[in-house]
């Protein structure tokens, strides 16, 4: 049986799939943790699962896009459990879809949750962290957040916006010279419930683009980085692949993805009529951690934290300078011929 802690987390998402594996490796550790999400009854499910694991929990249903909701949860976990420590940014929510299939109110659905719940969460973590003069923030992003994908533009545009908020806001930290530490985690696609209840416009189900990892394997990185903390984590070879190949072949890439990503999303199964998504409201009886494909997710993952994340695009990028620059001098050598040639004819 663990230590109980004195220290406390909020996780947002907390009722499913990373933001409850996320609350499950907490618990182990004896934490206690304030948990947000919209489904009451799927938290209090949550809250006694943390109780068995040796932590402690208090439940505050709430839904993300609603700040104020978020403000007033916030305030309830500092007062019921003691100082915010840490503050996980998890929720999110999606739809698969062609942009012209997608509707402007869905778009905006999928922008107040994944990104403004996460500006909502930690506006409100600030709230109680600058006064304290420290704390740790920890925004769960996704390789999308450097890539955008075919069917999931309004998530990842969603993603690109988390990724430049938190960049905005740590230059704002460090001029004032502030401890609170920001951390990105960029991640590989994960076997979660989000596929069975993710609205979609597709004819078949969607799936995740393999390879697929447990939602524990990003549980057990979030706990590390509260004890390491870095700016950045990717997670996953997928995820070193997408983000340095595009920094150096986004042309390429978005050829690949066009012919590649729409089917990598669907299984073979369709959709089937009156199919429940939890895009306004939650989705009863689907909250777990693991999703359905577990058959082919992957315990562990490839790693590269803050040093390694700045030391690949430098090597990436050298290497890309490296064949410019031997473009430019073969195309160079080639030149004078021409030209001598060009001066003989106008001989």
């Amino acid at each position: 049986m663990p230590i109980r802690s004195d220290r406390v987390v909020v996780v947002t998402g907390a009722s499913a799939g990373v933001g409850r594996a996320i609350v499950h490796r907490f618990a182990r550790e004896g934490w206690r943790i304030g948990l947000i999400a919209r489904d009451a009854d799927a938290l209090e499910e949550v809250r006694r699962e943390v109780e068995r694991l040796g932590g402690t929990a208090l439940a505050v249903p709430a839904d993300v896009a609603d700040s104020e909701a978020v403000f007033a949860a916030a305030e309830r976990v500092a007062e019921t459990l003691g100082s915010i420590d840490v503050w996980v940014n998890d929720a999110m929510v999606t739809v698969f879809s062609p942009v012209w299939d997608i509707t402007p109110e869905e778009f905006r659905r999928v922008t107040e949750v994944t990104y403004l719940g996460f500006v909502h969460g930690t506006m409100a973590a600030l709230r109680h962290m600058r006064p304290a003069g420290r704390g740790h923030i920890i925004q769960i992003g996704s390789a999308l957040a450097y890539r955008g994908i075919p069917l999931q533009a309004a998530y990842c545009g969603a993603k690109h916006a988390i990724r430049g908020f938190t960049d905005s806001l740590r230059t704002e930290l460090i001029h004032q010279g502030s401890r609170i530490r920001l951390t990105m985690m960029e991640l590989p696609a994960v076997n979660t419930p989000q596929f069975d209840w993710a609205r979609t416009h597709m004819p078949r189900q969607p799936r995740p683009v393999a390879p697929v990892v447990q939602p524990e394997v990003i549980a057990n990185v979030v706990y590390a980085a509260v004890r390491h903390p870095r700016r950045e984590y990717w997670i996953g070879l997928s995820t070193l692949k997408v983000i340095l190949g595009n920094m150096v072949l986004p042309g390429w890439l978005d050829r690949y993805l066009a012919k590649k990503a729409f089917s990598a999303q669907e299984t073979d199964e369709p959709v089937t009529t009156g199919r429940s998504d939890n895009l306004m409201a939650p989705v009863r009886s689907l909250h777990r951690t693991r999703g359905r494909f577990g058959r082919e997710a992957q315990n562990r993952a490839v790693i590269a934290d803050g040093p390694a994340a700045r030391i690949l695009p430098l090597a990436v990028g050298a290497l890309a300078v490296l064949a410019a620059g031997l473009l430019v001098g073969s195309s160079q050598n080639r030149l004078p011929r021409r030209n001598a040639r060009f001066s003989r004819n106008q001989a």
